[in-house]
């Protein structure tokens, strides 16, 4: 048997962007044949609601909220939730799983990390941690910021991205690294999900009974297939990066390094685009090998 996991979820008690309460989501992830869901809401630096000068413990109090709120609504109607969340750095994301309120409640420095302290302390207490939708290339992001020796996985699926070819792109990545893919639908409202013929998501041969059975799958290397629209991260070489690629290293340094390198590309073509480029792009077109 197989169980089947949202990964990306945000709530409106917490995510300035998100416009469903937590417990809004547990009928429709139910009625989709999920398992349990993840809750991953923005964090200190991402687009939270919270204010950042609140004292701390009353900042996390607040951060746990539609978690908490999801987890009391899914234990009444049998769906599992458990609690995360997505860290923001320069326009790049990442999912922290593992570390618990708790946690967060006696280390206020987490507030403060950069994406070397992040990954090595998510790690040292156990937890993991996942570079989100990473060549994404909405209108709020001016740089693609990549730290392959800062993370455990990749998610390579986001059903909220606006072009499958960043799912492409984040494949092609996740294999040039050897990691772990992971999938989510992303969600903001609960609307979304009922608009989709298949939402995003993990399975797993084993229930989950805490958020460290999904880091072990990770660190194992033993999460099961990817739930998605099909031929979603498909690779057909003419996916474009119209923004600067910034590849960082493990003490979260740019090293300068070629995106088409790392990706093991034979070819690389730049592509003319009809408009004009803003300051710093370049539209690159790679070829597969």
């Amino acid at each position: 048997m197989k169980y089947l996991y949202e990964t990306h979820l945000h709530t409106c008690q917490v995510s300035a962007c998100a416009l469903s309460r937590g417990r809004d989501y547990i009928a429709a992830y139910k009625a989709f044949g999920y398992t349990g869901i993840i809750v991953t809401d923005h964090f200190f630096n991402g687009n939270s609601r919270l204010p950042q000068d609140l004292p701390w413990k009353e900042w996390v109090h607040r951060f746990c909220r539609g978690y908490e709120e999801a987890w009391e609504a899914g234990k009444k109607q049998a769906l599992d939730v458990f609690f995360g969340w997505e860290e923001t750095f320069d326009g790049d994301d990442y999912l922290v799983y593992g570390l618990d309120k708790q946690w967060l409640l006696e280390h206020p420095e987490a507030a403060h990390w950069n994406r070397r302290e992040q990954y090595e302390t998510v790690k040292f207490y156990g937890g993991c941690v996942v570079q989100a939708h990473p060549f994404r290339q909405h209108y709020y992001i001016d740089t693609i910021h990549l730290a392959p020796t800062c993370v455990d996985a990749v998610e390579v699926a986001n059903a909220s991205n606006e072009e499958a070819s960043y799912d492409a792109l984040a494949m092609k990545y996740a294999q040039a690294l050897g990691l772990p893919i992971t999938a989510g639908t992303d969600i903001h409202y609960v609307e979304y999900l009922q608009g989709l013929e298949i939402p995003f998501g993990v399975y797993l041969n084993k229930k989950m009974d805490g958020i460290e059975d999904y880091v072990m799958a990770i660190g194992e290397k033993t999460l099961g297939d990817l739930q998605m629209s099909p031929g979603r991260c498909d690779f057909h070489g003419n996916e474009t990066v119209r923004l600067p690629v910034d590849i960082r290293d493990k003490a979260d340094l740019s090293t300068g390094r070629d995106l088409w390198d790392l990706l093991g590309c034979r070819s690389i073509q730049r592509k003319e685009e009809s408009r004009s480029p803003r300051p710093g792009e370049v539209s690159q077109k790679i070829y597969y090998p």
